[in-house]
């Protein structure tokens, strides 16, 4: 056993349930908490922000034991091994493309000093799920199948005092914890304890009912869990756990998101190059407008300017919150790619750079399969009207108004199709949906000609 190991914090900020703890327990008499801010994954926005508030959370939970510095990982993680003597680094697993080759790096230039990789931020770690020929699923439904057959591991019973911390106080490396950015998005309270609260509220008020209202963005009827999930402030094994022996429809729903979130990092695992490439290569020959035009229904759309109520109360709750309602995220990318016909990482790009969620895998996967250029066995012919959708999950009219203020005086579901014409300062449609369906509809058979 060595005197002192590191363990070191990425996706994984919580104290419980966090194996990464009892593999250093195990290895070594005491522990240095580190978490390395590094610029590659620090853009501006609301996910930084709450990263901070979620690293300021962690270090109370350490009583101020948590060495936060700045840097490349490849370097800055063997310096403190150095500095400190570490016999070994402790993580969790990052499947995802950049942290897979840091995690590479920063192995090759620690030496013969290991990188102990133990769990992942995800109930089943990417690639365990394959079909009996040894291949990767490419359809959610026998994913979620072999999923469920496979099952996963019981909690990690872990807490603070798993291990002996170490206080960083006196080392070189050590930064203070950002503020952040401007606090204009009114982000969710962070860190594990805000987690674990929000868990047991959703559990006691509407887990019961989530099948119901998990589509329905005027009503409180989701999780809000994903951005604790992205941050790993919680593990969906602790979720799955409470789930045992639940077959309600709430706890099915439930679960069934949570395999989701495996089955698209699963995915992203086989292949990488779905972050910015159609995973289906025939969607390559589809043609998207480009040219100013394009640049400028693309920015109405970002501001919630695009005369479609429902559409424009996502984008303007994105802006605000840093946070969507699920069904309203695939009604505004289906507007994106088959009303506006712009790419689908235009989107996913924005997404990104405003969601404090913005998980990458997620995001991209669920882009594509919008777009209908990702999983879907029977893709592109869904093209979301986005009128009849908002009358369908939104029928009093309640999420437009509190989003939209210029058509808060607009009474019921009226506010979806305003017959009685357009209130001052909100714009006429940008588009015309049923012409646009039809359009849309006619390039995927273009494509179809070409192969």
């Amino acid at each position: 056993m060595s005197s002192l190991d590191l363990v070191w914090f990425r996706r994984d900020l919580r104290l419980h349930d966090l194996p990464t703890l009892l593999a250093a327990a195990d290895s070594a008499a005491t522990t240095a908490a580190v978490f390395v801010l590094d610029d590659v994954l620090l853009r501006p926005g609301p996910r930084r922000t709450f990263l901070f508030a979620c690293l300021r959370s962690l270090d109370e939970s350490l009583d101020g034991r948590l060495l936060v510095t700045h840097g490349d990982p490849i370097a800055v993680i063997p310096s403190l091994v150095r500095e400190l003597g570490a016999g070994a680094v402790h993580v969790t697993a990052d499947h995802a493309p950049y942290g897979a080759r840091r995690d590479a790096a920063v192995e090759e230039a620690l030496g013969d000093v290991p990188l102990v990789r133990t769990g992942s931020p995800y109930a089943v770690a990417p690639g365990r799920v394959r079909k009996s020929d040894g291949t990767a699923y490419r359809v959610f439904t026998p994913f979620r199948r072999a999923w469920l057959e496979h099952g996963w591991r019981a909690p990690a019973r872990t807490g603070p005092d798993t291990v002996t911390w170490i206080d960083p106080a006196g080392l070189d490396l050590r930064v203070p914890i950002p503020a952040g950015d401007d606090g204009t998005v009114a982000l969710p309270p962070a860190g594990e304890a805000a987690a674990l609260a929000r868990w047991r509220r959703f559990r006691a008020d509407g887990l019961d009912r989530y099948h119901l209202d998990r589509d329905r963005p005027d009503l409180d009827g989701t999780t809000r869990l994903s951005p604790y999930l992205k941050f790993g402030c919680l593990h969906p094994r602790t979720l799955l756990h409470a789930l045992a022996g639940r077959s309600d429809e709430g706890a099915l729903a439930l679960r069934s998101e949570l395999c989701w979130r495996d089955f698209y990092a699963d995915v992203l695992h086989h292949r990488p190059d779905t972050v910015r490439a159609n995973y289906n290569p025939r969607f390559d020959a589809i043609r998207y407008d480009t040219g100013p035009d394009a640049e400028r229904v693309f920015a109405e759309w970002t501001q919630g300017r695009t005369g479609y109520p429902i559409v424009d109360a996502g984008m303007r709750q994105l802006l605000a919150q840093g946070w969507m309602h699920n069904r309203v995220r695939m009604i505004v990318a289906s507007f994106l790619t088959k009303d506006l016909h712009l790419p689908w990482w235009w989107g996913a790009r924005y997404f990104m750079a405003h969601l404090v969620d913005g998980d990458l895998a997620s995001n991209q996967h669920g882009w594509q399969w919008t777009a209908g250029s990702g999983t879907d066995a029977a893709p592109y012919f869904r093209v979301f009207n986005p009128t009849s959708q908002g009358e369908k999950f939104d029928p009093e009219g309640d999420y437009v108004r509190r989003w939209v203020p210029e058509l808060c005086a607009v009474a019921g579901g009226q506010v979806h199709r305003l017959p009685g014409g357009r209130p001052p300062g909100y714009p006429d449609p940008i588009v015309d949906h049923a012409h646009e369906r039809e359009d849309a509809l006619a390039r995927y058979a273009e494509t179809s000609a070409r192969t």
